[in-house]
C-alpha cells in the first residue's frame, strides 16, 4: 500500500486586538518560522464587526528529489576533441549529428511534490536551487538554496540570476546560458515540439508550471514557441527545469534565451512596461504628497495653490513650471542642515558682511529679491530657484531595437 500524506495542520488565530471580541476563538502566541507560513484574512463575525484572522500553515520539509547514494555529478562525455568551457560541452566530433547526440535531462521537478522549506529559508536573499529546478537534488531540507518558485518578492542584483550565477555583457551565438546584465529578459525560445493540432494548449499547460505567463505565442507549422513570463526570475527557472525535457510526446526540448522582438507592437508594450516601472520607482523617490498634488489626488494641495499661487498679485496664477520650482526649492532647503540661515541669506535679511557678494551681483540679487518680496510679487528664494531653472520640452525618440539572427541551434548537453 502506498503511503498517504496526511495534510499538515492548520492552526487559527485572531489579531490580539480584536481576539476578546469573540469568545468562541482562542489566541495563542505563535512566531512564524521558516517551517510556518502565515496567512491574515479579515472576514465579518455574526455582530457585523471585521475580524482580522492569522492562519499559520505549517510547510512541509523539502524532500530529495534523488537518493543521494546514487547522486553523481559527471563531466559531459567526451563526444569530440576541444572541451569548450564557454558553452560547457566538446566540439569538433559532433557536427554531423548533432541533434542524434541530444539526451533527454535525468529527472524533472514537480513543484507540487517537492517544494518545501531548506535551510536557505532562514537567510533572507538567498538564491534557488539548480538541481531542484533540475529535478536532481539529493539533499533536501538540508540543501542550503530554495526549493521553491521565484516570486514577486525575489529581487537578485541584476548581474546575477535566481540561481546566484554571474551574467555576462553579452549572449551566447547559441542564445543559451547563463545571458547578460545589459538586458531584462522574459522571453523564451522552445524548439522541437512535436507538431500537433493542440500544440498551443500543451506548451502553455507545460510552461505556466513554472509562473504566471504574460504572453505566449505559437508556430505551429515549424513546432516552435516563445513563452513571456511576468517575472524575469520564473523565465530563469523556467528555462534550466525544461531543458532537454519532453512534453507530451518524447521529444527533447530546445530551450534558450529569445531575441528582441521586431514586432513594432511588442516594442511598444515593453516600452510602456519600463515606462510604468521608471514611474513607480519616481512615486517612490518623491514625497507622496508632491507625487499627489502632481496627480490630482490631493484637493487641499489645489486650494492651496490657488491661494499661494497668486504671490500677492490678485487674480494672477502662476505656470505650472514657476510653481514646482518654487516646491522643489522649499523641498530641497528643508532638507539641508542650515537651511533657515542660507535662506536669510538669499533673502536679504541675513546682512551680508561688507564687500562681500560686491564682485558676483549675489548679494545686489538678494536685496532685489527682497525689495520684491516687500512688494508682494515674488520671494527672494523664489527668485534665486528661477534663476538656474531651464525646463526642457523636447523629446528625442529612441530608435528601434532590431534582434540580430540567431539560429538556435545548440548541440550542449548542460546550461
Amino acid at each position: 500500500m502506498a503511503d498517504v500524506q496526511s495534510p499538515p495542520p492548520t492552526v487559527t488565530t485572531e489579531a490580539p486586538e480584536i481576539a476578546a471580541e469573540s469568545s468562541k476563538t482562542t489566541s495563542t502566541d505563535l512566531v512564524p518560522t521558516a517551517s510556518t507560513s502565515e496567512q491574515v484574512i479579515i472576514t465579518t463575525n455574526a455582530e457585523g464587526k471585521k475580524v482580522k484572522k492569522i492562519i499559520r500553515r505549517k510547510r512541509r520539509p523539502a524532500r530529495p528529489q534523488v537518493d543521494p547514494a546514487t547522486f553523481k555529478t559527471e563531466a559531459p562525455p567526451p563526444t569530440g576533441t576541444i572541451f569548450n568551457i564557454w558553452y560547457n560541452k566538446w566540439s569538433g566530433g559532433d557536427r554531423e549529428d548533432k541533434y542524434l547526440s541530444k539526451t533527454a535531462a535525468q529527472g524533472r521537478c514537480v513543484v507540487a511534490r517537492d517544494s518545501g522549506y531548506t535551510k536557505a529559508d532562514k537567510t533572507p536573499g538567498s538564491y534557488f536551487c539548480l538541481f531542484f529546478a533540475r529535478g536532481v537534488c539529493p539533499k533536501g531540507v538540508d540543501c542550503e538554496y530554495l526549493h521553491r518558485l521565484p516570486t514577486v518578492t525575489d529581487i537578485f542584483p541584476s548581474n546575477v540570476d535566481c540561481f546566484g550565477r554571474d551574467k555576462f555583457s553579452d549572449y551566447r551565438d547559441d542564445m543559451g546560458g547563463v545571458g547578460t546584465f545589459q538586458r531584462q529578459n522574459r522571453t523564451l525560445y522552445i524548439g522541437r515540439i512535436h507538431v500537433t493540432d493542440d500544440i498551443e494548449e500543451i506548451v502553455a499547460r507545460h510552461f505556466q508550471e513554472w509562473g504566471q505567463i504574460e504572453r505566449t505565442r505559437v508556430l505551429t507549422a515549424r513546432g516552435v514557441a516563445f513563452v513571456t513570463y511576468m517575472n524575469e526570475a520564473n523565465s530563469q527557472f523556467a528555462k534550466e527545469a525544461m531543458a532537454h525535457q519532453s512534453l507530451d510526446h518524447n521529444e527533447i526540448l530546445n530551450v534558450r534565451w529569445a531575441t528582441v522582438d521586431p514586432n513594432p507592437a511588442a516594442q511598444k508594450r515593453e516600452a510602456r512596461r519600463i515606462e510604468e516601472q521608471a514611474a513607480e520607482a519616481i512615486r517612490k523617490a518623491l514625497p507622496a504628497s508632491y507625487v499627489a498634488e502632481i496627480e490630482g489626488r490631493d484637493g487641499e494641495s489645489k486650494k492651496r495653490r490657488k491661494i499661494e499661487g497668486s504671490f500677492g498679485l490678485q487674480g494672477y496664477e502662476a505656470p505650472d513650471d514657476v510653481w514646482y520650482a518654487k516646491e522643489k526649492a522649499e523641498w530641497e532647503q528643508s532638507k539641508e542642515i542650515g537651511a533657515p540661515d542660507e535662506r536669510l541669506m538669499i533673502e536679504g535679511t541675513g546682512g551680508a558682511p561688507e564687500g562681500e557678494g560686491e564682485e558676483d551681483g549675489t548679494y545686489g540679487f538678494a536685496q532685489q529679491g527682497q525689495t520684491q518680496a516687500n512688494e508682494g510679487i515674488l520671494s527672494g528664494s523664489t527668485l534665486q530657484a528661477l534663476k538656474g531653472y531651464t525646463a526642457n520640452t523636447t523629446t528625442k525618440k529612441a530608435p528601434a531595437a532590431m534582434g540580430p539572427l540567431v539560429g538556435y541551434g545548440s548541440d550542449e548537453d548542460s546550461d
